[in-house]
């Protein structure tokens, strides 16, 4: 299933004092993210948080949590937030999120990636479970991914 979302940031005034998305991580497969020129999109490195600098007609691919799962660790959802922002131009950005349409189905690492070298990472779950907890926020102090850990 593939959802399109449209962000539109208006000019903030004094972007220090909030910032336009919290960071995160996205839930699905894979996002794919149409920047404008303005900017403003950050990606956790470390502990630093990097600009990606937008690149005219490029997108940015993001790997999702269910991603992760069912690489058992090899790709990895990467933490990112946008700033509110300072340009008198708005923001606009398109986003095209790829995720599984079947929601009873199992999910957890695919058997090719799990070996007695390598444990699943990962238990099983549904995709109907995972966005619950995404939606509820049910996360016990835990981030979303690691709720699933094994």
């Amino acid at each position: 299933m593939r959802v399109m979302v449209g962000h539109y940031y208006p000019y903030c005034p004094q972007p220090d004092l909030t910032v336009g998305l919290t960071s995160h991580t996205d839930p699905g497969v894979i996002t794919l993210l149409l920047q404008d020129q303005v900017g403003g999109l950050q990606v956790k490195h470390g502990d630093e948080w990097v600009d990606v600098a937008p690149v005219p007609g490029a997108l940015v691919v993001n790997i999702g949590d269910i991603l992760q799962i069912m690489s058992n660790d090899e790709y990895k959802s990467v933490d990112h937030r946008v700033l509110a922002n300072p340009s008198q131009e708005p923001r606009v950005s398109i986003a095209v999120f790829c995720n599984p349409s079947n929601r009873e189905k199992d999910f957890g690492p695919f058997p090719e990636l799990v070996s007695s070298d390598k444990p699943p990472a990962f238990r099983e779950f549904t995709f109907k479970e995972y966005m619950r907890r995404f939606f509820t926020k049910e996360l016990d102090g835990k981030s979303l991914i690691n709720f699933f850990r094994a």
